[in-house]
């Protein structure tokens, strides 16, 4: 009778979902509901964990719990700890999530509802959570192995090489975007600074009150966090009120980028127990409940969806990401559906503090799809957003006031065939609502995310509290990307300080002090350098620095992905797999099949959009075509300084030296990303023609197909 139940069970879940994606994709005219996205993605979730998931740990990978994990072989209380899995899953779960699942959405937003849904559930479920899991249970099986030394291990050295390579230069991509994030959603915002500022303060706190006060009462530091961060919301609603607090908290764009790579060094080099373990854990709990309180008033308030399924942006003519919604779209959620990040986390801390392999499943698979639902949740809060105010706060603007700015983006809408409008009361009605000075040109996506998740919060609460709710989703933004510059910095860190240790071996002790400032300020160095240029960037910096970043983001899943083949086919050709319910005359390396697939999709995605960042005709997307464009008017530029200093006019002489260093700025930027977008190319085609390479000799049987795993311990009965 049970088995009949849970059969009706998934039977009825599975219409369901169906009946949410037909309504979804068909329905058209009056406005709806964003509660028919939120019930196709649980659907999503829970089918694709409960069977897909089930059949990759049984049937493909074969786990097995009577083998022993690297933290059960070589438990030292320092890197290899033997973890309880849940405090392992919100470990992972608070690296794996950055600013990608949060922004990505919510700047896809602009093509309309529909291909970012399809893209986000389809994606995870058969792509994001599949690298995840495979990867981490490569990395289980070889003693907590890194991406780069799996690579080299299982493909070759050369291989090996390129990867570290590539791995390096991603990073440093990545964590520039993130904390550029944050500076977009702070500058010029002191509540929200007073805010995220006093998580710093907090966490040390926490450290050291589990550390040297009461030893092992996680319990009652979590509540002391929790509510010691509640309190750093309403502290910071009086120091925005305070006109002198106010404006000494009110940083502009650019000493808040200095202050963020400032600490990002710090955070690389303090002690784990102090900042990154207790900012960690808290911050876990902060997103969970977030993310859970949100789908609740969802359901509660069942707001429509005011962005139509197909905008007429998917032409390429779009505002907040320049280009057609193939391959943008999917370049620009990034990690919700997909993240070459999550294979630094699967195969760095998180399989050195797994007791069993079975865990692999719900902390591989199940934590992405949970990834991905914070995914859901912000495209819903940007996609029930009047669509004047979303372009208000992700379109550069410039002019006098408000109603000068509201203008302008409305004539840049109008110029590519939209009747949209901007209307300056709106946007400064809601400015005044959530206590800033200005909501226009907040490009980044996380202003725009706070203020679609305070109207649900608001309208939960019956109109109240708009601005405590922005500033609480402000905080919350940023604890989810602060929390990943950490580990993502000390993570490079390792990394940087494996690839300087084969230089000379004292570089690579992460116990020389010495040695960990040195990398950490090489590394910081690299990313602070991006994050000051994308702060300079006339255009904000978004526009070119994110379809740049969900570029590397993707080419560093590709590496994941070639890796997870690689490793299949081995175990299929050696017939390591258990496969069961398939017929015999199934080949078996077919089952590679299951990360090709979502390699050959992100290729086709990632190399498209590498190409035409670079060479497209259109100056609003390839770099070089605005290199050339601005070449084009830099002779008028220093005619028009010319003929000011000869009239003497320090106001024409002025505007006239601003113009000429911006078209300058512009130009640098612009080349710059077209060679890194370049390397990223050449990097990842020579790790995945090698490892085609690699994959003919074995189908060939000219190269034997072994695996480097280490020698099993068998635990006992």
């Amino acid at each position: 009778m049970k088995r009949v139940l849970a059969n009706l069970w998934w039977a009825l879940l599975a219409l369901a979902g169906a009946w949410a994606y037909a309504t979804l994709a068909l329905h058209r005219g009056e406005p709806l509901s964003s509660a028919y996205i939120l019930i196709a993605a649980l659907c999503s979730y829970a089918i694709g964990y409960r069977f897909y998931s089930k059949w990759l740990a049984a049937s493909v990978l074969a786990l097995d719990d009577r083998r022993a994990t690297p933290c059960e072989v070589h438990d030292d209380g320092k890197d290899f700890v033997k973890t309880n899995k849940w405090i392992v899953f919100g470990q992972h779960f608070a690296a794996i999530s950055g600013p990608g699942p949060l922004v990505g959405p919510v700047l896809a937003a602009q093509f309309g509802y529909l291909p970012g849904t399809l893209w986000i559930l389809i994606g995870v479920t058969l792509g994001g959570a599949v690298q995840d899991f495979v990867v981490l249970f490569a990395s289980l099986r070889r003693d907590g192995k890194s991406l780069g030394q799996m690579v080299k291990e299982e493909l070759n050295t050369t291989a090996g090489y390129f990867a570290l390579f590539a791995i390096l230069a991603i990073i440093i991509i990545l964590l520039a975007v993130l904390a550029l994030v944050v500076v977009k959603a702070l500058a010029e915002s002191p509540w929200g600074l007073f805010t995220v500022g006093a998580t710093i303060p907090i966490a040390m706190f926490m450290g050291c009150y589990l550390r040297f006060g009461r030893v092992g009462k996680v319990r009652e530091a979590s509540v002391i966090g929790a509510v010691c961060l509640l309190l750093a919301v309403w502290g910071g609603k009086l120091i925005h009120e305070s006109p002198e607090l106010g404006k000494m908290l009110g940083l502009h764009d650019i000493t808040l980028a200095w202050a963020i790579i400032l600490y990002g060094l710090a955070a690389s080099v303090l002690p784990v127990w102090l900042l990154l373990a207790p900012r960690g854990y808290l911050s876990t709990f902060m997103k969970l409940g977030t993310i859970f309180a949100l789908a609740f008033g969802i359901f509660i308030v069942l707001p429509d969806l005011k962005m139509p399924a197909v905008s007429r942006f998917v032409d390429g003519t779009g505002l907040v990401i320049a280009g057609k919604v193939f391959p943008f779209c999917f370049i620009t959620i990034a990690c919700g559906a997909i993240s070459g990040f999550h294979t630094l986390i699967s195969s760095g801390t998180t399989p050195k503090m797994l007791t069993r392999e079975s865990y692999a499943r719900p902390v591989g698979y199940g934590a992405m799809c949970l990834e991905s639902l914070v995914a859901i949740m912000a495209l819903i809060a940007a996609c029930t957003m009047d669509p004047g105010v979303y372009f208000g706060m992700n379109v550069p603007s410039s002019g006098a006031d408000s109603a000068a700015r509201a203008a302008s983006i409305t004539q840049r809408l109008q110029t590519t065939g939209s009747d949209l409008v901007v209307s300056a009361d709106a946007m400064d009605r809601l400015a005044a609502q959530v206590k800033e000075k200005t909501l226009f040109s907040r490009t980044g996506g996380a202003a725009t995310l706070a203020a679609g998740m305070a109207s649900i919060f608001s309208n939960v609460t019956r109109g109240r509290w708009l601005d405590l709710w922005y500033h609480f989703a402000i905080m919350f933004e940023a604890l989810f990307i602060l929390t990943t510059i950490d580990a993502g910095t000390r993570v490079g860190r390792y990394l940087l300080q494996d690839a300087l240790g084969a230089l000379w071996k004292p570089l690579g002790e992460t116990k020389n002090t010495g040695a960990n400032v040195l990398a950490s300020v090489l590394l910081v160095s690299g990313w602070g350098y991006f994050l000051i240029q994308g702060v300079r960037d006339p255009l904000g910096g978004v526009n070119s620095l994110w379809p740049l970043f969900g570029i590397a983001n993707q080419m560093l899943a590709a590496i994941g992905l070639c890796l997870g083949t690689t490793i299949i086919l081995k175990m299929t050709l050696l017939n390591q797999s258990k496969v069961q319910g398939l017929k015999s005359k199934v080949w078996r390396p077919m089952l590679a099949m299951i990360t090709l697939v979502p390699l050959v999709w992100l290729l086709a995605v990632t190399v498209t959009a590498g190409v035409q960042k670079i060479w497209h005709a259109d100056p609003r997307i390839g770099f070089l075509a605005q290199v050339n464009v601005l070449s084009g008017k830099l002779p008028a530029l220093e005619q028009a300084l010319a003929a000011a200093k000869a009239l003497g006019d320090a106001g024409a002489i002025g505007q006239a030296e601003n113009a000429l260093h911006t078209n300058g700025v512009l130009r640098f930027n612009n080349l710059l990303d077209a060679i890194v977008a370049a390397g990223f190319l050449l990097l990842v085609t020579a790790i995945v023609l090698l490892s085609v390479r690699e994959w003919v000799l074995l189908l060939s049987r000219r190269k034997p197909a072994v695996l480097r795993e280490t020698e099993p311990v068998w635990l006992p009965d």
